[in-house]
């Protein structure tokens, strides 16, 4: 009986152990130095090392409770709210090892990489127009401008024209966006007449807008400010009114029988 059991026993020491750590070593680094100074030696020789005193360490700095810096990426698509092909953009590093570099959406700044990357912007530039392509802002810009409309009022001066000057002032007062005169393009020049017309605006030289322009008669802008502020005043008056017929309705219907009024 004891021989079978130590033949039992025997076999599970020579079974390998399992192992339930992992085996990669731990990506953090932990600065240390002696607490008590070595003495210089003779040259030539090692330093002679106290085996007890020249053991102790004092920590320094633990990179696992530092500050992590963020990763840089070179983005080769667009990526919403980061940038758009070329740009350099910092991210955590979760962010740019599970998506960024996982999906082939960036890449690392490399020196190849950055003059690949500066290549293609110098091309994007100074370039032929079939061989450009179009920014990310400029998209955006090219976008925005699809979906928008331009009103332009006229003034009391009875010479006023509507010139490209004219025009890429209100762009930029109404829509927010800077046009160059070299970038706008009028099929009429100068409008003196009221109506519906259209302007071409050319985003980087690789896409042309048109958009619809309207030309409208004079409106005094403490008018509209009144008109708005009345507007405003009878939506407020109106709301204010439906809460109180509200109220009534609601205290009518929670009255006490005996405060209702009988019906006959």
């Amino acid at each position: 009986m004891w021989s079978s059991g130590r033949r039992v026993l025997q076999d599970l020491l020579r079974q390998p152990a399992v192992r339930s750590l992992s085996l990669s070593p731990v990506q953090h680094t932990v600065i240390v130095e002696r607490w008590w100074q070595v003495p210089l030696s003779r040259v030539g020789s090692p330093p002679r090392l106290h085996p007890r005193r020249h053991k102790i360490f004092k920590l320094v700095e633990d990179t696992k409770h530092s500050s992590k810096e963020d990763m840089e990426l070179i983005l080769t698509q667009t990526v919403p709210r980061l940038g758009g092909r070329g740009d350099t953009v910092f991210v955590k590093k979760s962010i740019g090892r599970n998506k960024l570099l996982a999906q082939g959406l960036a890449v690392y700044p490399s020196p190849e990489n950055k003059h690949m990357f500066a290549e293609e912007l110098r091309i994007l530039r100074e370039g032929r127009p079939e061989d450009r392509i179009q920014t990310r802002t400029g998209q955006l810009t090219v976008n925005f401008l699809k979906s928008s409309k331009l009103e332009i009022n006229k003034t009391l001066s009875d010479e006023f024209q509507l010139t490209k000057e004219v025009v890429c002032r209100q762009l930029e007062r109404k829509l927010g966006v800077v046009a160059p005169l070299q970038a706008l393009n009028l099929p009429f020049e100068p409008i003196k007449e009221l109506g519906d017309y259209w302007c071409e605006v050319t985003v980087n030289g690789l896409e042309t807008v048109r958009i619809p322009m309207s030309l409208l008669p004079y409106e005094d802008p403490s008018t509209i400010r009144q008109q708005a502020d009345e507007a405003e005043a009878g939506e407020g008056s109106e709301s204010q009114a439906s809460t109180s017929a509200d109220a009534q309705t609601s205290h009518d219907s929670t009255a006490p029988p005996s405060e209702r009024p009988d019906k006959d």
